[in-house]
């Protein structure tokens, strides 16, 4: 018998507009979250789709985020968010980060890193 279990991708890098983003529902090692997936400049980051400063989700509609030149903005309360490293730039909780999350990329496919 095959006791091998078959891991599906979190998405398509097709899904994910070249300097744009989309979220997607992850099955994370401590429960099940959505993760905001962006992509820029060919370069592919994740992240919990929660707001430091208050808990909330980041984006102002399911899978609909504020995007402007390298950053993202909570649409809750405004905090700033660098794209590439999760950093808070400017608003209510400058100096924190999201939580970033661990991908790998095969051919098309981004899946979670191992141990994510």
């Amino acid at each position: 018998m095959d006791m091998s279990v078959r891991v599906e991708p979190l998405c398509r890098l097709g899904d994910i507009p070249e300097q744009g983003a989309t979220a997607v529902d992850a099955v994370l090692r401590d429960g099940a979250d959505s993760v905001i997936v962006l992509r820029r400049d060919g370069q592919v980051h994740a992240y919990l789709n929660v707001c430091p400063h208050a808990g909330r989700r980041l984006d102002y509609a399911p899978g609909k985020f504020l995007l402007k030149h390298d950053t993202l903005t909570c649409a809750v309360h405004g905090a700033t968010f660098k794209q590439a490293s999760g950093l808070c730039v400017s608003g209510p909780c400058c100096g924190d980060s999201l939580r970033e999350i661990a991908l790998r990329i095969e051919g098309d496919a981004v899946y979670l890193a191992d141990g994510e």
